[in-house]
């Protein structure tokens, strides 16, 4: 159980915490605008401080950055003496680089507040004397791993310069830098663990990683998992990583006081109904229906395919009143930190279009409104997208996208899953009109580049894998899809070539009517490209001549493959004779007799069944030449 406030102080106050925070901890909270503490941290930053190990649900939102952080910087300065050079004292883990990033900023912003460690974080090469002078004073000095930003080896030169005490990192880079000799993490100095997101460092497949990690940790030490939801993969962990935790768990209740939900209560939750053709035209309606405008919103798709098309599509159908920003977890490292700061330093209304990368763990400050627009493949992921806005009791909007029919069924879905949705508040009437000059909009922007064209296919394939893959599939259903105003709606010329399409007797051509030799690219390069293959298909005599040339040396492949065959068998047959020669030559006369005899009776009972067979087939033969008058008169029905 946690301690007890001392009597006549509230239970949330940061300074009824026992044992008590520092006043500089104190200090860098108030900046922060927390008044008092959260409810998550109210339950566990005494535990964690008291020496405890903690598993930590906690809705998404709610705090749960400073309520790992105060206590494991506070642990650290209040050691005996300092942790020796090139020994670490603490680790905390998160699954991506945006998050790591964003609880290494957090854990700057909280030091800035203690001189000691402040100056560590300001230090420059020239400063070098002055961290030597202090090298006695207690202070915590980070470093933050990320893979994809620096090497290893950068990595393992910074940490033998600045030898840090406490490291924010994804789990790989973690562990090569604890697998150098360099490295230290014993009992003597390492004192507390962290895993962010836990369940989520699973789900990404990182289960053996971190069991290598926990390997070269010792297991006398203070470890927290935190996590919006607890999975049995965490629990596995949890059984081998901690010693006797304590579970907390913070809920909201719902507006009826009674059922429990697993979202904020500033937080907004409702779906939208809208018919494929409308679907993307409508991003404007709900963007138009919010008042104030929303400044900052995310948009999130199933796919990085999809990203990379829609960002391109989407701008000409909203129109210029939104900065739209792409992110998704194929972009190069330097790309996804670009755009990440990009989306949170706007200044005007952004959009950020994204996937599943960015649903848990950031931490993205004032966002207003989350769309769905494709519900997410996993259940669980609903709840942490919707949580990316209506954080730290700040009011937010979400709103998943849903088709007529089927997919509402989706809404009772999340009602059992203690996450109910109510409908989008103001309706939204959209005419056929409007939809297909949407529709024409994305066209023509399509028609002007090949390029363009060639990704929406990627997308809407790409799209559909997702959507065959939903684990409510009886309520996402591929058969029941509209497969013209879906290809409408996502502007394209042609739907793709897929198995699904197989038996779909529609207009694959979506009404469009276009020369494919002449359409273009973009690019002058890859046009000129795409014109020379074309001349050499012409050259070769068309696409004929092309598939017989191919069928050819198809047919010559599949030759080369039965001479090959043949000659291993041949080698068989040869290596089988040379066996049996060498047995014969063993054998007594008597064991040659005998063998001789042998073969001689299986030869007799060959030939007889051979003999059998021959007068099988010669009767059946016989059989089937029988004329109709032999077989017998024919049948007519019965007598009256």
């Amino acid at each position: 159980m946690a301690p007890k406030p001392p009597a006549g102080t509230s239970s949330r106050a940061w300074d009824a915490v026992t044992p008590p925070l520092s006043e500089w901890v104190l200090d860098a909270v108030s900046s922060m605008g927390f008044s008092r503490m959260t409810p998550v941290q109210a339950s566990t930053i005494p535990l964690f401080m008291a020496h405890k190990d903690v598993v930590v649900e906690a809705v998404t939102g709610s705090g749960k950055t400073l309520s790992f952080l105060i206590p494991v910087v506070e642990k650290l300065l209040r050691l005996e003496e300092p942790i020796k050079k090139h020994h670490v004292g603490a680790i905390v883990i998160s699954p991506t680089r945006e998050l790591a990033l964003q609880i290494y900023t957090v854990l700057k912003s909280l030091l800035a507040f203690h001189p000691p460690s402040a100056s560590v974080l300001n230090l420059s090469d020239d400063d070098a004397h002055r961290q030597k002078e202090s090298s006695s004073t207690l202070k915590v000095v980070p470093q933050l791993l990320l893979g994809g930003t620096t090497s290893p080896a950068e990595d393992l030169s910074t940490f033998l310069k600045q030898s840090p005490n406490l490291l924010v990192s994804t789990p790989g880079r973690l562990l090569e830098l604890l697998s150098s000799p360099h490295v230290h993490c014993p009992q003597s100095s390492f004192e507390m663990l962290v895993l962010d997101e836990a369940d989520r460092l699973l789900d990404l497949g990182f289960k053996e990683t971190l069991q290598n990690i926990l390997r070269r940790l010792p297991k006398q030490r203070r470890t927290g998992l935190f996590s919006a939801s607890i999975s049995e993969a965490v629990d596995q962990i949890v059984r081998v990583g901690l010693r006797n935790p304590v579970k907390v768990m913070v809920k909201v209740k719902g507006t009826s006081g009674v059922q429990d939900k697993r979202t904020p209560a500033s937080l907004q939750m409702t779906y939208l109904t809208v018919p494929p053709l409308h679907k993307f035209f409508a991003l404007k309606h709900i963007l138009s229906s919010v008042q104030p405008t929303p400044q900052k919103t995310i948009f999130f798709v199933s796919t990085c395919s999809g990203v990379d098309y829609l960002s391109a599509i989407l701008p000409l159908l909203m129109g210029d009143d939104f900065q739209l920003i792409p992110l998704h977890g194929k972009h190069p490292a330097n790309v996804r930190e670009k755009n990440f700061n990009r989306f949170i330093n706007s200044h005007t209304p952004a959009i950020l279009l994204t996937t599943d990368v960015a649903s848990r763990g950031l931490d993205i400050p004032s966002v207003d409104l989350v769309v769905q627009i494709d519900p997410p493949s996993d259940p669980k992921t609903f709840i942490h997208r919707c949580g990316r806005a209506g954080r730290a009791g700040r009011r937010g909007l979400s709103v998943v996208m849903l088709h007529p029919g089927h997919e509402e069924d989706y809404v009772s879905f999340l009602e059992v899953r203690k996450t109910p949705v109510i409908p989008f508040p103001q309706p939204i009437s959209i005419s056929d009109t409007e939809a297909a000059a949407s529709m024409n909009v994305a066209r023509k922007a399509v028609l002007k580049d090949r390029a363009l064209h060639d990704r929406g296919q990627k997308a809407f394939v790409s799209w559909l894998r997702s959507y065959s893959k939903h684990q409510a599939s009886s309520i996402f259903r591929v058969a029941d899809l509209d497969w013209e105003a879906l290809g409408k709606a996502w502007g394209l010329l042609k739907l793709p070539k897929m198995p699904e399409l197989k038996k779909f007797t529609g207009d694959k051509t979506l009404g469009v009517d276009i020369t494919w030799d002449t359409y273009a690219y973009k690019d002058k390069q890859r046009e000129k490209r795409r014109l020379e293959v074309l001349q050499e298909t012409a050259e070769s005599g068309g696409h004929q001549e092309s598939s017989n040339k191919r069928r050819a040396s198809e047919s010559l492949a599949w030759s080369n493959k039965i001479e090959n065959k043949n000659k291993k068998l041949k080698r068989r047959e040869q290596k089988h004779a040379r066996q049996e020669r060498d047995r014969w030559e063993k054998m007594t006369e008597e064991e040659r007799q005998k063998a001789r005899e042998t073969e001689k009776l299986v030869a007799q009972i060959r030939e007889k069944n051979e003999e059998e067979r021959r007068l099988r087939r010669a009767a059946t033969k016989a059989g089937a030449g029988m004329s109709g008058e032999d077989k017998g008169d024919e049948f007519h029905g019965f007598d009256d």
